[in-house]
């Protein structure tokens, strides 16, 4: 019949094609299309990465934007002791609307997939890092600390109700400082460079407001911590105040000179009394520092010698020297020590406004450190009437600081001053109280000479001259890892000190040389004792002293190598120290010790890369 045989002679027709592997006209259009398919699958999803990684990018910008705003307007605020509240907050609700709508952009299986990829995909996870990172930073850390302070609107309350924000909102605060922590350690952990420049200097970006930010979360962590309780919340608490004179240089800053006591009740403070080293230098107290610390310093005897009493860098046994010796002097406890410096004062001074003396001297941000450091000396030259203008300087500063400390609407601004001085080292602060000297202790503002192994730099100085003239000390520190060996790597250490006092026209107590040198010097010649401290373990190979060579005294402090040259800086005159050392713990970069005087020291830091184990 017809049609089966046509039936049959397509059955064998289909068969043919079967078994000679020629796939059906329908066949291959599926295959075509599912060719073409794969083919623009990855096209679209770099069309959807690329469009929705634009959309993440202006999101990004956007909330860059309003943390600029906000950033501008709190700086505006603190030139004014104000700092608006609510615009912060509306600020940082639109960033992280913003930072949130970013992140949920360059998230999905595209983004995810292509992340993955080698090499393609590291920009990818740049840019999926750094959005996930904004998020954390504008979600979980800035909306939780906008409700700490209470708002700038706000009369009244002053610092008795900041520390009860900072007890109610304690564990938030250490909260966001550990999502600052997790995220800083996931930015490092992103890729460096990839074939996108524009990702790796997003990335770097942020990883440097990140490694700026990271230390002032845990600094308001172990504040929210310690404050309460330091500023008499649990109780009345009073503390030694000491204001050290840069003019002549000790290991923790400057010659203890004018002081005070102060009272913290419930966030309330006031000064007890005010009165000068005079007073103190006869006391002897009752303590004990320890072998290590008498070997160190034998010969100076800081402990019963009150101009010496802060020859360490390490702030916490000049504290204790001081607790003591009041003690000894009045039969009264203090709870602690603070120091502080005029270049401290002249931060406050910037929030606060100008102080007026009891003799109509204006005290102002510009002039304070030049009138106490310097122009006094030069003003009066009477000892004791010199020293009533420091105390005088020094009680009307503290009678400033008192009324903005009161005042709610400067307070956000000036607490901004005193982290600026807590992290330059000017101000450091001791607690009698171990729990919460523990904590303090692992801050900078804390001042102490840490007791671990790593790589580690700082030079420290101590007037051996008895003068003023360290007002006129510049100081340099170059820090050069060099090659590694079985037993370390080798480090050398350049320090460079120039004399700047002018060759005449300095009163004669300024030039003093209470040290009596058997040679003969020229008014405006220093001389010091110029000390560099090495990480634990360190040992020194040889030293030069302008380019010749040169014996340095060894000694231990904390465990730590210390290397001490006595050295005469003539008038106009600059004199280089070169260390080479062995340091057993040198990879990376060292912990710094900064010494604070009038200027700042400049320090150059070159490391090496890890040493191979």
């Amino acid at each position: 019949m017809p049609g089966a045989e046509d039936s049959a002679k397509d059955s064998s027709e289909d068969s043919s094609e079967d078994f000679s592997g020629e796939p059906s006209p329908g066949r291959r259009r599926l295959l075509r299309t599912a060719l073409l398919a794969a083919a623009l699958l990855p096209l679209a999803g770099a069309v959807w990465i690329g469009a929705t990684g634009l959309f993440a990018r202006r999101e990004l910008l956007a909330a860059q934007q309003d943390l600029d705003a906000l950033r501008h307007s709190m700086a505006a605020g603190s030139a004014f002791g104000t700092v608006p509240a609510r615009a912060a907050e509306q600020a940082v609700r639109s960033a992280a609307d913003h930072a949130a709508r970013a992140h949920r952009l360059t998230t999905g299986p595209a983004w995810y997939s292509v992340a993955e990829l080698p090499f393609l995909g590291e920009p990818v996870r740049t840019v999926r890092g750094t959005a996930y990172a904004v998020d954390r930073l504008a979600g979980d850390v800035l909306t939780s600390l906008t409700d700490v302070l209470p708002p700038a609107t706000q009369d009244g309350g002053g610092m008795s109700e900041a520390l009860a924000g900072l007890q109610q909102h304690g564990r938030d605060i250490a909260r966001a400082a550990d999502v600052v922590a997790e995220v800083r350690t996931d930015v490092h952990g992103l890729p460096r460079s990839t074939w996108l420049p524009a990702a790796d200097r997003a990335r770097a970006g942020l990883q440097q407001q990140l490694d700026r930010l990271a230390p002032v979360m845990t600094d308001a962590s172990v504040a929210a911590r310690v404050l309460p309780p330091m500023l008499g919340t649990q109780g009345q608490r009073r503390y030694f105040l000491a204001f050290q004179n840069l003019a002549e240089s000790r290991g923790t800053g400057g010659l203890p000179g004018a002081f005070a006591v102060l009272r913290a009740d419930r966030g309330r403070l006031s000064f007890e009394r005010f009165g000068n080293n005079t007073e103190m230098e006869t006391v002897k107290p009752d303590i004990d520092l320890g072998a290590e610390f008498n070997t160190r310093y034998a010969g100076s005897d800081p402990a019963h010698t009150w101009p010496n009493s802060n020859m360490s860098p390490h702030f916490p046994y000049a504290a204790r020297i001081w607790a003591a010796a009041w003690r000894k002097h009045t039969g009264e406890r203090v709870d602690g020590a603070i120091a502080v410096d005029p270049v401290t004062l002249s931060r406050l001074l910037q929030v606060t406004g100008p102080a007026r003396m009891a003799d109509g001297t204006e005290l102002t941000p510009g002039n304070v450190v030049d009138l106490t450091e310097r122009t006094s000396y030069a003003k009066y030259d009477d000892v004791a009437r010199r020293k009533a203008f420091f105390v005088d300087a020094a009680r009307a500063a503290a009678a400033r600081l008192m009324g903005a400390l009161d005042d709610t609407h400067r307070l956000p601004a000036l607490l901004v001053a005193v982290n600026d001085a807590q992290r330059a080292g000017r101000l450091k602060v001791w607690s009698a109280h171990p729990a919460e000297q523990r904590l303090l202790e692992s801050r900078p503002y804390a001042g102490a000479l840490p007791d671990t192994p790593g790589p580690f730099a700082g030079m420290v100085v101590n007037n051996a001259a008895g003068g003023k003239l360290d007002y006129y000390l510049d100081r340099s520190l170059t820090w050069e890892a060099g090659a590694c060996s079985g037993d370390g790597r080798a480090v050398t250490v350049r320090m460079t000190l120039t004399n700047r006092a002018p060759a005449f026209g300095l009163p004669d107590y300024v030039t003093l040389r209470a040290d009596q040198p058997p040679y003969r010097t020229r008014p405006g010649d220093n001389r010091l004792r110029v000390s560099y401290y090495a990480g634990v373990g360190a040992t020194l190979t040889d030293a030069t002293l302008d380019g010749r060579s040169a014996l340095l005294a060894p000694a231990l402090e904390r465990g730590h190598s210390v290397f001490t040259k006595d050295l005469e800086l003539p008038a106009g005159s600059s004199r280089t120290l070169v260390l080479h050392l062995r340091e057993p713990h040198a990879d990376g970069t060292p912990t710094l010790l900064r010494q604070s005087l009038v200027m700042p020291q400049r320090t150059t830091i070159e490391p090496g890369g890890a040493c191979r184990v």
